[in-house]
């Protein structure tokens, strides 16, 4: 793993504090610009800055809570998604004596939420066309946007060709014809 630079740290620091007071969610930081799975802080960083104790830290990540990213050497390290999740874990299992399976699948549950709801802002964003595919496990994924895409698509739009053997019909003069028209196919 690289090293950050320390104002990098810094920066984290902050949103991590903004976000376990409150201040801020893992949306906003994401659209700030915060990786949000930046392996940043050390078990001691991380149970300062989200006020857990460091045992609590370590017990969570033994039952699959919260899981940090690992250094080379072993070390845990947490990311901005870890502190969020650290604070809402304990809320819940603090607050509202959620057990911590029942906390585990509250998490889980509210992260596709939040997953979902950026997709769909995205998919709604203002005057923007996408393209889509079916991802090899059958999900329906956005492709990337590209220019190549843009000239292709626009080419097939301006070449269109009829099917042979058939009379040309317009539309407007018969309402009732159904046609099909090909794009970009052949020479």
């Amino acid at each position: 793993m690289a090293r950050i630079a320390r104002e990098v740290r810094q920066l984290y620091a902050m949103c991590a504090t903004a976000i376990v007071l409150g201040r801020a969610d893992l949306d906003g930081a994401d659209d700030a610009g915060f990786d949000l799975e930046l392996p940043v802080f050390t078990v001691g960083q991380a149970a300062e800055v989200a006020n857990i104790h460091p045992q609590t830290l370590r017990q969570y990540d033994r039952v699959g809570l919260v899981t940090p990213q690992r250094t080379e050497g072993g070390a845990r390290r947490y990311c901005l998604r870890d502190i969020d999740r650290l604070v809402q874990a304990q809320r819940l299992s603090q607050s509202e004596g959620i057990n911590l399976a029942g906390v585990t699948r509250i998490l889980t549950l509210q992260e596709e939420n939040r997953q979902l709801r950026r997709q769909v802002r995205r998919l709604q964003s203002a005057g923007e066309e996408s393209v889509f595919a079916a991802g090899r496990d059958g999900d329906i994924i956005e492709m990337q946007r590209s220019n190549s895409a843009r000239m292709w698509r626009r080419a097939i739009r301006t070449q269109t060709r009829e099917l042979p053997g058939r009379p040309h019909r317009h539309a407007e003069s018969d309402p009732d014809a159904k046609s099909v028209v090909l794009y970009g196919f052949g020479a």
